[in-house]
């Protein structure tokens, strides 16, 4: 049947494409950011990101400035590539 359409072997036959690692590398990520376990935001940062930047920067996006002013901060969860987590009380 391929033959009839021009190609000379069968799509069964023919090689796999070859693969690019670096087309499966994403240069940014989606981050929540939740408020005791309540999402308040996303942040779109670097795929490479480190916790400690990870960390300045939830805390100084202005959604989440307002859902904590007033309260104490107790902790913040970091979870590499996953989510921030912020414990007030």
């Amino acid at each position: 049947m391929g033959e009839a359409l021009g190609h000379a072997n069968y799509l069964a036959y023919e090689a796999w494409p070859a693969d690019d690692e670096g087309l499966l590398k994403a240069e940014e990520i989606e981050i929540p950011v939740q408020i005791n376990g309540k999402l308040k935001t996303k942040l779109t940062v670097p795929a490479e990101i480190d916790e400690a930047t990870l960390k300045t920067l939830a805390l100084a996006d202005a959604k989440v400035r307002a859902a904590i002013e007033g309260k104490q901060v107790k902790k913040v969860i970091v979870v590499p590539r996953k989510l921030v987590n912020v414990v007030v009380g």
